[in-house]
């Protein structure tokens, strides 16, 4: 079985990637790990950069090199074979087209969006529930 994670670095993410390593170390699945760089400018560390730039490209492996390590030890013996791969696009097609031509068997993402008065499922997570062709955990 292979399973996939979306991360955008942040804590939500975080805890989507800890709870599908688990899942994959529980039932005995790769886990492959993916992060999506989008076409619109970010403000990363105080600095404006845009995807494609070096610093845009940089930053994201370091994402994605931080979930994987976070995958490690979320899981009892370190023990699920661990892949990252960097993608572009729109966050919620990028993430579903990818795990249909990779023949995934689920994915998982953070749930994203808090709002003053209540919790709620943020706009990629809700497209990729809709989009996908497996199932979709989506982790608060």
């Amino acid at each position: 079985m292979r399973y996939l994670v979306a991360t955008d670095g942040s804590t939500v993410s975080d805890g989507a990637v800890e709870h599908a390593a688990r899942e994959a170390s529980a039932w005995d699945a790769s886990l492959e790990i993916v992060h999506v760089l989008t076409p619109e400018t970010k403000l990363v560390d105080g600095d404006i950069v845009l995807p494609g730039e070096d610093s845009a490209v940089d930053h994201a492996e370091e994402i994605l090199d931080t979930a994987a390590e976070t995958a490690e030890r979320a899981t009892e013996h370190g023990d699920i074979a661990i892949d990252t791969q960097l993608l572009t696009g729109r966050p919620a097609e990028a993430i579903t087209t990818y795990a249909e031509n990779a023949g995934v068997d689920a994915i998982f993402v953070g749930h994203r969006g808090v709002s003053e008065r209540r919790r709620r499922v943020g706009s990629v997570a809700k497209t990729v529930i809709d989009k996908a062709s497996v199932p979709v955990t989506v982790s608060r």
